[in-house]
């Protein structure tokens, strides 16, 4: 017997624990917001608080630490 099929069982993989598939939720209600880097209106899909900053893709994709 494997470690896997020891470990985890007869379990089919993907869709459940860690690394699985990801879950469809539906379409997000997205909120309207300004960029704190370069000031253009964009959408994001959280309610943005105030006390953090919000960026738009671009300006996210450049900040993003690998």
């Amino acid at each position: 017997m494997s470690f896997e099929r020891k470990r985890f069982g007869d379990r089919p993989s993907g869709g459940s624990g860690f690394g699985g598939q990801r879950r469809d939720f539906g379409p997000r209600e997205m909120h309207k917001a300004v960029c704190s880097d370069c000031g253009k209106e964009t959408e994001v899909p959280f309610k943005p608080s105030g006390d953090r900053p919000v960026y738009c893709k671009e300006c996210f994709m450049k900040r993003r630490k690998y």
